[in-house]
Order: structure tokens, then sequence, then C-alpha cells
């Protein structure tokens, strides 16, 4: 299975802006600029997306892991933060911290911790953030 969204980008770093697109189409040419990266401009930026990917990613995983146990969750509710910080090497996303509430009424707190541990380990997303990337670039002519 892949997925995939686009950027396109115009102008120089700091005046210019770009667009991001979802094959879904839930992000169609939603707005990006150094402002809503650096500053508190109106728009997203990349590591807002990743915060979402992995607070996404790892309800499910939880929940996966939970169903494993026996264990349904009434509500599971994840926040990421996602630490973009200038380091020696340049910008760099430095963390990505989970911050989980669930509602699961009778849950033993041993199996829930289990199941939240594998499921911080073990979601795509968290393995990714820990993967190589490879590209593949050409030039247009």
């Amino acid at each position: 299975m892949k997925r995939n969204a686009s950027a396109v980008w115009r102008g120089d770093v700091k005046g210019g802006k770009g667009n991001i697109s979802t094959e879904s189409g839930v992000l169609k040419d939603t707005q990006y600029s150094f402002g809503t990266r650096f500053e508190n401009g109106s728009g997203t930026n990349p590591e807002e997306l990743i915060a979402a990917a992995h607070a996404g990613c790892f309800s499910m995983a939880f929940s996966a892991e939970l169903a494993q146990a026996g264990i349904t969750p009434e509500s599971i509710h994840t926040t990421a933060t996602v630490t973009l910080e200038n380091t020696d090497a340049g910008w760099t996303v430095t963390q990505s911290h989970l911050d989980v509430t669930a509602k699961i009424p009778g849950v033993d707190q041993a199996k829930f911790t289990i199941a939240a541990n594998a499921a911080k380990v073990g979601c795509p997303i968290s393995r990714l953030l820990e993967a190589n990337v490879t590209m593949d670039a050409r030039l247009e002519g």
C-alpha cells in the first residue's frame, strides 16, 4: 500500500509560499510558508502534519494492542507534540512526544501500560521517525 501527498513551493524560503495537497483530497492546496513554520502565520507546516500523523497512528495502534489483550477502549485521545530545533546540523525534528488519555472502564493498569508501550514503539509512524530516507531527484529541462 502506498499513500502520497504533494507540495509546491514558489519563491525564496522567507518570502515564498507553498501549498500541500493529499491524494485523498483532505488537504487541497493547503497553504504553508516560512511564517506558518517558524512564526505564527495562518496555515499548516510539515511538523504539524507529522504530529497529526503520529497521534492518529498511535491511537489506532494502541486500540489494536488493547484488542489483542481482549480490551475495547471507549476512547483514546492522543496529542503528539513534535519539536523542531535549530541544532548544529541545522533545523531538526528532535522529538515527537505522545500525551495519551484513554477511557477504558475496568481496565487492568498493567495490561494498559503494556499495550501503550507496545503501541508507542510499534506504530508505523514511530518507526518511520527512526527510518532511513531514500530519494530519486531529477531536474526539469
